[in-house]
């Protein structure tokens, strides 16, 4: 049997790096020794799961004559009749290939394709969330959309080969929490933590891909963040957090959701792929709706079946997850008695239900009264 040498680390540092890294495509240079070599890849789902973005799922092609390809994934010998003509045993669709360098024929039943635009991946979409839209007015009251609890789509990517095979949606434990005090009198200070956590992935990010060291990049990541807010971030573990994605293959918004789901403040939308290869899926990604808070989640997640304006869409899809706040008036009628915050709760003080339903009945009127006076 005919098989390419050692696929996988020349695909990583030839291919995956510079893409990860953010070239902007596929194409790349390299040595005349392996440019050859290169020049075609093949995807095969060799286990069955519906995908090939597990490790040894994908290859480089190897060179044969005739300035043709074979792809090594289920590579197999091709038998010779009596007359010395060769067949494929997979079957007459599949033809015998005859290596460069001489010896028996061989087939294969997965396609090959050239490197250079060999990946098709869907753009990242980078949802800021719901922009501050409007004024005030004489009184003081927003003279644009007012939306409660509003979230952003954040994605995540499991392992993958675009990841090197890392998990970048594992939960690596919470970052932030939502404080000890009242979650909605400090409502402005929560965002902002949110906020910092798209400042703080983008300026680590930004330095590692300038040359810093991952080290480095990770203390310029938290540093952003501690401006914002320390005393609802735990500082050493946000740095061991962002090292670990750093030296993992996981982009600025797989740190961010990363975190944020960690922490307790996104729901999971769904998978979908990402990136293929002749339209077999490489990398799937993970659709998630991230909240300020904790608490903004709990309140999405059980809020929205008591809501008909969200019974035809509900979340949206995995690749576009929706994740708008609620009105003032889907607020007001939120029936919070038939909600268990428990969880949010449970960081906190130990309550009965009761009084829990009867602390959130007074925090959301007092948020209430502040954005609308």
């Amino acid at each position: 049997m005919n098989r390419a040498p050692s696929p996988a680390r020349h695909i990583l540092r030839h291919l995956i790096l510079p893409a990860l890294l953010g070239a902007g495509s596929l194409l790349f240079t390299m040595p005349a020794r392996a440019q050859s070599q290169a020049e075609q890849l093949c995807a095969a789902d060799l286990n069955g799961n519906g995908d090939a973005a597990d490790p040894g799922e994908i290859a480089t092609c190897t060179a044969m004559t005739g300035s043709t390809f074979l792809c090594p994934l289920g590579q197999v010998t091709c038998t010779a009749d009596a007359q010395g003509d060769y067949s494929c045993p997979l079957g007459s669709l599949y033809p015998c290939l005859t290596p460069d360098s001489g010896g028996t024929p061989a087939c294969s039943p997965n396609a090959c394709t050239p490197s250079a635009g060999a990946i098709t991946t869907s753009p990242v979409v980078d949802d800021l969330g719901a922009a501050n839209d409007g004024t005030l007015d004489e009184a003081g009251n927003c003279n644009g959309a007012i939306e409660i609890f509003s979230g952003r789509a954040l994605r995540c990517r499991p392992a993958g080969l675009l990841t090197t095979f890392s998990n970048c949606c594992r939960n690596r434990g919470s970052i932030i929490k939502d404080g000890t005090g009242s979650a909605l009198t400090s409502l402005s200070t929560k965002i902002a933590v949110a906020k910092g956590v798209f400042s703080g992935m983008r300026a680590a990010y930004a330095a590692f891909q300038a040359g810093a060291s991952a080290s480095q990049a990770a203390s310029a990541g938290a540093g952003a963040i501690i401006g914002i807010d320390p005393t609802s971030l735990a500082i050493s573990l946000a740095i061991n957090l962002v090292l670990e994605f750093l030296l993992s293959g996981c982009d600025q918004q797989d740190m961010e959701a990363g975190i944020l789901r960690g922490s307790g403040m996104c729901h999971e939308v769904g998978a979908y792929c990402s990136s293929s290869i002749l339209g077999i899926c490489i990398q799937k990604s993970v659709g998630n709706c991230c909240f300020n808070t904790r608490l903004g989640r709990i309140i999405q997640e059980q809020g929205r079946p008591q809501l008909k304006s969200f019974n035809s869409i509900g979340w949206g899809s995995p690749k576009s997850p929706y994740c708008r706040g609620f009105t003032p008036e889907e607020f007001q009628a939120l029936d919070f008695s038939r909600m268990d915050l428990s969880e949010y709760y449970s960081d906190l003080t130990a309550k009965t239900q009761s009084n829990i339903q009867i602390d959130m009945k007074e925090r959301i009127d007092a948020y209430m009264q502040t954005v609308i006076p």
